[in-house]
């Protein structure tokens, strides 16, 4: 299985001939030449895990591939054919195997609601939370897609994430809102968090690839 790093939070994973699509957002350039997509997945209703020009143009050029989200996607994203998936769901999309895990988004502000979050695992090794620090318990995790940077994360707290998942490796996401160099800081954080349980950090740029 391959995963393919994009703009901020989307993710493209490949396997056998077929992808899937992980938020695609608005930092996020268009995606295209994907092969056999068999679905998207949308793990909360923010702008910058969804647009609706991206769903057009993904389903124009796959027609009929399911999108897949909470409820509050369904809701948000109302003239779209959303499939809701809640935390425990199981999902099987051509050779994806994928778990859901968490519900909710963590805090911003008091003053913002709380929206639906999904994290999701695919096959069993990849996992990526969404914005949220959802542990996918009993679980072991050989790539973890990390948080890095956004108005909700104190990298402390995207530390203690690292080192409660425990990942073989760990790659950050979520990180168009950072600078050159604020993005340099919150790696070196990452990297140090994964080797405290003999794992190691992937220094993915957007459009670089890793094979899980």
């Amino acid at each position: 299985m391959r995963l393919t790093k994009h703009e901020h939070a989307a993710l493209v994973v490949s396997e056998a001939g077929h992808s899937l699509v992980i938020d695609p957002g608005s930092f996020t350039s268009p995606l295209d030449d994907l092969d056999g997509l068999v679905g998207i997945v949308i793990t909360h209703e923010h702008a910058d895990h969804w647009t609706p020009e991206h769903l057009t143009r993904l389903q124009k050029a796959h027609p009929g591939v399911p999108v897949y989200g909470p409820e509050g996607v369904r809701e948000a994203a109302a003239g779209f054919d959303v499939s809701v998936v809640n935390p425990g769901d199981t999902l099987d999309l051509g050779p994806f195997h994928l778990e859901f895990f968490g519900g909710k988004h963590e805090v911003i502000h008091s003053s913002i609601p709380v929206v639906d979050n999904v994290g999701v695992l695919v096959n069993e090794s990849l996992y990526y939370p969404g914005d949220s620090y959802a542990v996918p318990k009993h679980k072991k995790v050989a790539l973890l897609a990390a948080p890095v940077g956004a108005p909700w994360l104190k990298i402390g707290d995207a530390i203690d994430y690292v080192l409660d998942v425990k990942p073989e490796r760990v790659f950050a996401t979520h990180d168009m809102t950072l600078s050159v160099a604020g993005k340099q800081m919150g790696d070196a954080r990452l990297t140090w968090a994964v080797e405290q349980h003999g794992g190691s950090f992937v220094d993915l740029k957007p459009g670089d690839s890793t094979e899980i």
